[in-house]
């Protein structure tokens, strides 16, 4: 009876977790729906109707920031919600329509399906430069290959034969031209001190590049972090309480591979030679049952931790392959941080002085394809193996090391000739003479 009673408690809850699945559309589009008609209100409310300007005058800059904020926020739900759509929607078939009409869920009217999404994209394209940029207070174009300390000189060129450079940014490989670059700097440098505008488009720069370093460093922290905590918690709360219901401790095997099995037998066999040198140097003698007890206690501790440690091997791939999701997510869902850590990459990296660039090209060319990076490589194959419970193929790691290292190299030396030969030729040769 009770078995009966657990049945159908199983089958209702696989029930209504089918019908929350087949729901899934439906409630992402209604939440993004939901997020750009809390966008419209702030618009009716406090902008006349007109999109969240940084650059109103009826509110002051606090207000303006905490209604950014908002915005940021409703945004971020939409690509996320309608990227569940899209994606709920493709996985949806034939066979989902017939439990449709058998649930009695009556799907979405492909007319308000349009209407809806019509409507989203309505409210979406007005802050398409909030998606791609940093914000409205941060469209403020940028000069071009001008240092970071003479940023209280840089105001916003206006007016000035580059049209298509304030519509879309450059990156530094795309500035290259017949005269220096230098040249240009040097006008823009002196239009900017004659500007009677600059000291608040030098205030407009500092806060981009505020805003540009803090979202840069915090999406670099969530890279990190998420990832781990994923593992960490997914580990303790869900893999690892499966997997111990459904694998016996008693009964699980206790070795994955042989290299765990030998370095269980050796650790054994030093502790039995531990004890007989022992016994040997005392002056009393221990019977041979004490030993064997002793030796019999130790094997069953050492098979107990090795089981543990098989049982936590098979743990680490799937929280790994949760935390690879949760990354890749994430990935997936902050666009607009990507595209702003690209430019704060961009700046840093190319803002460095030609020996600094050169240090770090050698610094990270000898870490990983350098005369000692095979013994890195091995390391960490070896430590990767230990952390799957898989055994280190030594043929595997040394084809790796034979081909990966060498790939990266081409690559490095690609990127030296292709790019940072045209970007920075100084940069090359200072390179080249502190390789030689």
């Amino acid at each position: 009876m009770s078995n009966s009673g657990l049945g159908q408690k199983i089958y209702t809850f696989l029930l209504a977790a089918y019908e929350l699945y087949l729901r899934t559309p439906e409630r992402s589009l209604n939440k993004a729906y939901e997020a750009a008609l809390k966008i419209q209100k702030i618009e009716n409310e406090h902008f006349n109707g007109n999109k969240i300007d940084s650059h109103s005058t009826t509110h002051s800059s606090s207000i303006i920031d905490y209604f950014e904020s908002d915005l940021k926020k409703e945004l971020k739900i939409i690509r996320m919600r309608l990227t569940e759509f899209k994606a709920s929607r493709y996985l949806l078939s034939d066979s989902n329509q017939k439990a449709f009409r058998k649930l009695g869920i009556e799907p979405l009217n492909p007319s308000v399906i349009l209407d809806k999404l019509r409507f989203i994209d309505g409210i979406v394209a007005k802050y398409t430069f909030v998606e791609e940029e940093l914000g409205p207070q941060d469209r403020v174009s940028k000069p071009i290959d001008i240092p970071v300390e003479s940023l209280v000189l840089q105001p916003k060129p206006q007016n000035i034969s580059r049209k298509n450079l304030d519509k879309e940014p450059r990156s530094k490989t795309d500035t290259t031209g017949v005269l220096p670059r230098s040249i240009f700097n040097t006008i823009y440098r002196l239009q900017a001190e004659l500007d009677p505008q600059a000291e608040q488009n030098v205030v407009q720069n500092f806060r981009t590049a505020q805003k540009r370093t803090i979202i840069s460093v915090r999406f670099i922290l969530l890279l990190i972090i998420v990832p781990i905590l994923t593992h960490q918690l997914s580990k303790a709360f869900v893999v690892g309480p499966i997997i111990d219901h459904f694998r016996n401790p008693e009964q699980a095997v206790i070795f994955l591979n042989e290299e765990m099995e030998e370095q269980a037998l050796l650790e054994l066999q030093r502790f039995e030679e531990k004890i007989k040198f022992e016994n040997l140097l005392s002056n009393v003698s221990v019977p041979i049952e004490n030993i064997e007890a002793q030796i019999r206690e130790k094997a069953e501790e050492i098979a107990g931790k090795f089981r543990q440690e098989s049982a936590n091997a098979v743990k680490n791939v799937f929280a790994d392959i949760l935390s690879v999701i949760a990354f890749v997510f994430l990935l997936v869902t902050s666009k607009r941080e990507i595209a702003v850590l690209k430019g704060f990459f961009d700046n840093i990296v190319y803002g460095l002085s030609d020996s600094a660039k050169a240090f770090i090209i050698i610094l990270f060319t000898d870490i990983f394809v350098g005369f000692h990076s095979p013994h890195g490589w091995e390391v960490i194959l070896e430590g990767v193996s230990r952390h799957w419970g898989l055994p280190a193929n030594h043929d595997f790691i040394f084809l790796f090391i034979a081909t990966f290292p060498v790939i990266l190299d081409t690559i490095f030396k690609y990127w030296i000739f292709r790019y940072l030969n045209r970007i920075s030729p100084s940069a090359v040769a200072t390179y080249r003479n502190m390789n030689e």
